[in-house]
């Protein structure tokens, strides 16, 4: 089990994530704007960092939703790979089963 520290800052950047997307993606794309001056630029560039650094999605870390493993995760489940197996070992996972082959 992971520390819940890490487990609640994650979360809470998860939160900054959703906060700030449209104005971040807004400011990028203005700054990738090659028509505008330099100095607006610049100045757009300074918004951008003015704002939460946490606001930004790669801060965001992917982890198990049961343990907070921050580890082994599988997208598609939001699992670590040992509750994976656990979880599909006891059937507990719908449409996962044992591969033979």
């Amino acid at each position: 089990m992971a520390k819940l520290s890490s487990i609640q800052k994650n979360l809470f950047r998860k939160k900054l994530i959703k906060k700030f997307k449209s104005k971040r993606e807004l400011l990028k794309s203005k700054i990738k704007d090659k028509n505008i001056s330099l100095e607006e630029r610049i100045s757009l560039q300074n918004k951008l960092n003015d704002l939460p650094r946490n606001g930004s999605s790669i801060r965001h870390r992917n982890r198990c939703e049961i343990t907070g493993r921050p580890r082994g995760n599988y997208r598609k489940f939001g699992l670590s790979r040992i509750k994976l197996r656990e979880l599909s070992m006891t059937g507990d996972l719908p449409g996962v089963v044992k591969s033979s082959w």
